[in-house]
């Protein structure tokens, strides 16, 4: 019974601090948030840009269509283990050796600040994703297991977040588009503690085509087909869309995709958006989430196709 009603205070004062939020012109900056002392990526980054107004991009209706109008959004994170793990080290942390199998040409080279016992994630991505605290360097590895000297991986990548530099066009990262996963996760932090978040939310989709749009820098696909959706697409919960039904942490994700809206990051499950697993998230209030239809999404113009 005290966790529920901590639960519910805490959603009453998330569902406060998002409202009074105003919704700023296209590509605003927002305020960003910080992890471990450093910058989530610059403020002017496009996963920290307001999307609020942005124009509709003129394929909107064809994109949507072909995720799933019918769809349903689903957080693929919850308050156990479910979910994209992350964790920061200090500057100090002593660095491994790290052997690529897959995709060495387009990884960044260790070695890595990376302990033994960092949490990968469950199922067949094995993400593991490290913040290092003084550098602000995010290091990120995609099918990742622990070896003798340091860790194996199908590629990896390292981020500066204080400047927000892209990878190489054409490298992919530990995502597949070559983004960082990080900036894009729902943490429990923001909602339970902020109340609101303040950036885009990194999801995957089933099929995408054999192009990307920035911020994204590589696909996946060979399929040519206009109608599907690029890597890093950028689309918005629609202003429309009646969110009185939802409360607590639930309205403070939908209030996010309305405003900044989410980045297709990955090929996977129609309308997953991604999170870091935490005891603070109320699992019953995440659920609600399913109530929302692939078609009260639009996708917004956020700059020039890059084709295969």
């Amino acid at each position: 019974m005290l966790r529920a009603l901590i639960a519910v205070a805490a959603g009453t004062l998330a569902t406060t601090a998002a409202a009074a939020v105003p919704a700023g012109p296209a590509g605003t900056p927002g305020p960003g948030t910080v992890l471990g002392g450093c910058p989530v990526l610059p403020a002017s980054h496009p996963f920290n840009r307001d999307v609020s107004q942005a124009p509709v991009d003129p394929r909107s209706d064809a994109y949507v269509r072909s995720i799933g109008l019918a769809g349903r959004l689903h957080p693929d994170f919850a308050s156990k283990t479910y979910g994209i793990p992350f964790r920061t080290v200090p500057a100090t942390q002593r660095r491994v050796p790290i052997h690529f199998t897959d995709y060495g040409a387009e990884s960044d080279r260790g070695p890595y600040p990376i302990p033994a016992g960092t949490r990968v994630e469950g199922g067949s991505d094995r993400h593991v994703i490290v913040l290092q605290r003084g550098t602000c360097k995010l290091y990120e590895l995609f099918g990742a297991r622990r070896v003798a000297a340091g860790w194996s991986a199908a590629s990896g990548a390292r981020f500066d977040l204080r400047s927000g530099a892209p990878r190489p066009k054409g490298w992919t990262s530990a995502d597949a588009a070559g983004l960082p996963i990080l900036p894009g996760l729902a943490r429990a932090g923001e909602v339970v503690g902020a109340g609101r978040i303040t950036h885009a939310l990194r999801m995957t989709v089933r099929r995408t085509q054999k192009a990307y749009v920035s911020p994204a820098r590589h696909f996946a696909s060979g399929d040519p087909d206009p109608a599907l959706p690029p890597m890093g697409l950028r689309l918005r919960l629609k202003a429309s869309f009646d969110t009185r039904p939802f409360h607590g942490q639930a309205l403070v994700i939908l209030q996010a995709l309305k405003r900044y809206g989410v980045i297709v990051a990955d090929n996977g499950s129609d309308w997953y958006i991604t999170g870091a697993p935490d005891p603070r998230w109320n699992d019953d209030d995440l659920h609600t989430l399913g109530q929302v239809p692939g078609s009260a999404f639009e996708a917004v113009q956020s700059g020039r196709l890059t084709r295969g």
